[in-house]
């Protein structure tokens, strides 16, 4: 059993290749559909994916435009001429006998992200991302394999992180950062169900102040951000196991089983196979000028980070940001509300959205294409004049997400405004002081006990069916007091 003090001896190291499939309308070598999900098996393929004689491939432009996308949210450098390699493998899923993808002129260069830690921030440097084409997928059965190839020729760009990482949290922070700069940008659908981005995690471990890196091992396919997170930290113990007990780390591929919560051995990756790698002639390098690269860049929306350093002057906590940046429509709302009501009114808005909203880990999120920008910024302004509680105005927000009624007719109808008229309240306040149960808690306030006062204000509430302002109430008490 791996206890705590031989955790502590050992540092884990961590590196990230992702596979990020792009959002194109067709493949990146033929005009198959680019959408296959919920699809019929072998529906969505062309004779060029099948990898038929005679098929040229032409490579699709939109690809190229959503890699260039993809080297500005990861502020890395995009190469003005990159080209395409042909990698040599067998196997059912891939009918051509080879991949085309970019080994040694990838069109993505060094880069970097940074991404938020609990109390820190860490930078992760990208070594590189290349497009390639995805190959199809396998399904496993007791003696037997099914082969779909709808997934052939999915136009991907694979981004291979700098081994930054040391800790399992630092992996899903970098996992979850990445997702959004991917989807923010509209490089990808995001959607990890169905595998837009998947996740191979390489880990390895070496005694506390060791100079070489030991030996890794590679955990593929993960698609959420959880399993990321889980797989890391099973193999930091698995392989501190080993050491321990005197047995090696072998280098291999491995499988995350999430049901089980624990890696299994896959195929061992002793020595480097031989691709046999050579040029793809059917396909022309993609040269790139400047202007071009700062034109199809210059179309990004606002990214994670901008939001982060625009919302600094908000004072929000690191939970309701992240809540905020689960849904790139919150966060372009958020934003909108900033710029045209100023930080109190997106503070406010801000805190509706993860309060009432909040995120998922998969990224799934409420609509709230029904919400508009007028609509908030007027529930705000009730808020501050007193006509809705906190409560009152967090359930007016709700409505608003699937109704077309401004704040106020939502308010109206549902007897939600609350009640400011000083002498209404007044009467309320003198009638809850005068009834016997409410003496002892007078008597508690005059003896220091000022909680007791929460208990009056509660009664006044209640009497007004909820409709008194209470901040007015409690005023009022301490007057009569």
């Amino acid at each position: 059993m791996v206890t705590d003090e031989m955790l502590e001896k050992y540092d884990m190291t961590i590196g990230i290749e992702c596979h990020v499939q792009l959002a194109t309308a067709t493949k990146l070598f033929s005009g198959a559909d680019n959408d296959a999900r919920e699809r019929e098996p072998n529906s969505v393929v062309s004779p060029i994916d099948y990898g038929l004689p005679g098929m040229l491939p032409v490579l699709n432009r939109e690809a190229v435009t959503l890699a260039i996308k993809a080297g500005k949210a990861l502020n890395a450098e995009i190469a003005h001429v990159s080209r395409f390699d042909r990698k040599h493998y067998f196997y059912p899923d891939l009918p051509k006998g080879y991949q085309t993808t970019q080994m040694y002129n990838p069109i993505i260069l060094e880069g970097y992200i940074d991404i938020p830690l609990s109390d820190s921030i860490a930078r992760v440097r990208i070594h590189h991302a290349h497009m390639e084409e995805d190959a199809g997928k396998l399904t496993h059965y007791a003696d037997y394999s099914l082969v779909d190839l709808n997934r052939a020729g999915t136009p991907l760009i694979e981004i291979v992180s700098e081994p930054d990482m040391h800790s399992a949290q630092e992996a899903k922070a970098y996992a979850t950062e990445l997702y959004r700069l991917m989807t923010y940008a509209g490089v990808t659908r995001g959607d990890l169900y169905h595998g837009n981005m998947r996740f191979d995690v390489n880990i390895s471990i070496a005694p506390k102040g060791a100079t070489e890196l030991g030996k890794r091992a590679e955990v593929k396919n993960l698609n959420s951000f959880r399993s990321v997170e889980k797989a890391a930290e099973y193999e930091f113990r698995r392989q501190v196991e080993l050491v321990e007990k005197g047995e090696r780390v072998v280098q291999e591929t491995r499988g995350w089983d999430d049901a089980k919560q624990k890696t299994t051995s896959q195929r061992s990756k002793e020595d480097a196979q031989d691709y046999r790698y050579m040029p793809d002639a059917d396909i022309p390098p993609i040269v790139l000028t400047a202007e071009e690269i700062t034109e199809i860049q210059a179309t990004l929306p606002l990214l994670p980070p901008v939001y982060r350093a625009k919302w600094a002057s908000l004072g929000l906590d690191r939970s309701v940001v992240d809540s905020l940046l689960s849904n790139q429509a919150y966060a372009m709302m958020v934003s909108a509300v900033q710029d045209e009501a100023g930080d109190e009114t997106a503070t406010r808005v801000a805190h509706w959205f993860a309060s009432a909203l909040g995120a998922t880990d998969d990224g799934s999120s409420t609509d709230i294409s029904a919400l508009s920008r007028t609509s908030l910024v007027e529930l705000s302004a009730m808020v501050a004049a007193n006509e809705l509680s906190s409560t009152a105005a967090k359930d007016v927000f709700i409505e608003l997400t699937t109704s077309s009624d401004s704040p106020r007719a939502i308010a109206e109808r549902r007897n939600l405004l609350q009640v400011s008229d000083e002498s209404a309240i007044a009467a309320i306040v003198d009638e809850v002081l005068a009834d016997p149960a409410s003496q002892q808690s007078l008597q508690d306030i005059r003896d220091g006990k000022d909680k007791a006062i929460g208990y009056l204000v509660g009664q006044i509430m209640k009497k007004s069916q909820g409709k008194a302002n209470p901040a007015l109430a409690q005023k009022l008490i301490r007057d009569r007091l």
